[in-house]
Formats: C-alpha cells, sequence, structure tokens
C-alpha cells in the first residue's frame, strides 16, 4: 500500500528552478534514503512533501488522500486547512538541527502536542512518553532541558517527539550532519532499530554505508532531478550512471561506504 505519493513536482526559488518534475512513491514499511550533492534538491524535495515549502506545481498525497493538486492553469492548489491539519498527522519530521523547544523539559517536548494538538488524554501521553524515552534510551533525562543534554541525545529526543505522535511515517532530513561521528553512530542506532520494526521512513542523509545497509531503496538526486533510483546494491555499490559513480568516488577512499 502506498503510505505517501509526490508527483511531478516543480519548485523554483525566483529564477533558480530547484526541482524539476520530481516523482517519489514510497510503499507503507518501505525505507527510501535520498542522498546527493549539496545544492541538489533533496532538502526542498523534503520540505515541499512536508509542506514547508510550497509546490509552483504537482501532487502531494497521502493514505489516497490528495494535500494538493494541480489546477487548470497547471499550478499547485492545496486542500483546505481542516483537510490538511488531518494529513499532516500521518507524517514526523525530523530536523537536523533538532528544533526541540529550549525551555521545555524532555518530558515537556514529547507531550505537548499529542496533549495540546490531538487532544488526547494527558495519563496515556505520558505513558507512552515514558515508553519512548525507554526505547531512546534516555532514562533518568525526563526532567532536562536541552541544553543539558548532547547532541546525540537531543535528537533522540526529537526522534522520540515525532513517534510520540503516533505517525504513519517519519521524515529525516540529514539526522546526523549536525553530530560528531561518535554520536552519529547513536542516531543510526536508533534509526536501524525504527527500520528493523518495519516504520516507513525517508531519510535525506550523506552516510552512505548506511543507506546501502538499511534502505529499501536509494534516490540518486543531483541539480533537481532524480539522475537514478533502485536497490541500495546497485545504486550505492554499482551505480549505472556516470554522475553516480562520480559522486560515489568521493566516498569510497574515505571508507564511508564500507564502514
Amino acid at each position: 500500500m502506498s503510505l505517501f505519493e509526490i508527483n511531478n513536482v516543480k519548485k523554483a526559488f525566483g529564477d533558480l528552478t530547484v526541482l524539476h518534475d520530481i516523482s517519489v512513491k514510497v510503499d507503507e514499511g518501505e525505507v527510501v534514503a535520498i542522498i546527493g550533492p549539496s545544492g541538489s534538491g533533496k532538502s526542498t524535495l523534503l520540505r515541499c512533501a512536508t509542506m514547508l515549502e510550497t509546490m509552483d506545481s504537482g501532487e502531494l498525497i497521502y493514505l489516497d488522500e490528495k494535500a494538493a493538486h494541480n489546477d487548470s492553469s497547471g499550478h499547485t492548489v492545496y486542500a483546505s486547512n481542516t483537510d490538511l491539519r488531518r494529513i499532516k498527522g500521518y507524517f514526523g519530521l525530523v530536523f537536523q538541527n533538532f528544533n526541540l523547544f529550549p525551555h521545555f523539559s524532555v518530558m515537556r517536548n514529547l507531550t505537548e502536542a499529542p496533549i495540546h494538538v490531538q487532544k488526547r488524554e494527558r495519563g496515556e501521553v505520558e505513558a507512552e512518553a515514558r515508553e519512548l524515552i525507554r526505547k531512546m534510551g534516555l532514562e533518568g533525562k525526563e526532567n532536562y532541558y536541552p541544553q543539558q543534554l548532547s547532541g546525540g541525545q537531543q535528537q533522540r529526543v526529537a526522534i522520540a517527539r515525532a513517534l510520540a505522535m503516533n505517525p504513519k511515517m517519519l521524515f529525516f532530513d540529514e539526522p546526523t550532519s549536525a553530530l560528531d561521528p561518535e554520536l552519529t553512530g547513536e542516531i543510526l542506532k536508533v534509526i536501524r532499530q525504527l527500520a528493523q520494526e518495519k516504520m516507513t521512513m525517508v531519510i535525506v542523509t550523506h552516510e552512505m554505508g548506511f543507506a546501502r545497509d538499511v534502505a529499501d531503496r536509494v534516490i540518486f538526486m543531483d541539480g533537481g532531478y532524480i539522475v537514478e533510483e533502485g536497490h541500495p546494491e546497485n545504486v550505492i555499490s554499482n551505480p549505472s550512471e556516470e554522475r553516480t559513480k562520480q559522486f560515489l568516488a568521493r566516498f569510497s577512499g574515505q571508507g564511508a561506504i564500507n564502514e
């Protein structure tokens, strides 16, 4: 079953077109990694998918519900605010810079939205939050504030906060780019565990070995186009497109692909 589709999306900032007719479909339980050089359009695609950016044209569908479609002139029209609020509940988003509420404790960061946005019962939400805190290896940190935590711990809180909304799928925008190598390992371990649990995920990443080992499908983007797409062993270990080979050659000498 398809959880998410973005079809024929185009996006420009002024005269610069950053997405050229991009289409991506993600099935339930699938892990899709998006790789490519800086400026290739990866993060813009994620921001369009999660409605942080508006598309110039294209279609956006979650669970067969259209969040956006083209009007007769070929421009994107979004669903009503009521529909969009509901559709946004289908996914969670984890940013590279955590985006935690600095004046909220770990527990409150996890429980604020489920209680006040989803209007769920406090006792149930707090019980689920405590389980997520345990799952993320953050026991004893419930009353800590973000500035009292390491970057890896903050990112684990951010993942737990996204999961606290009980989404159908998660988007990750370079979740390890702000972390040193040791802390990067912490986060990749959490994402591997989610993959084993069949959480549907779309991950923009520079971690090539991780993408090869964890993703069901890899998409290589460059210049606002999807250059190559397929099984990780094909795209990362045996790419067919010359541009993909050039990009991956930068990593092979660093052991990043064979980690």
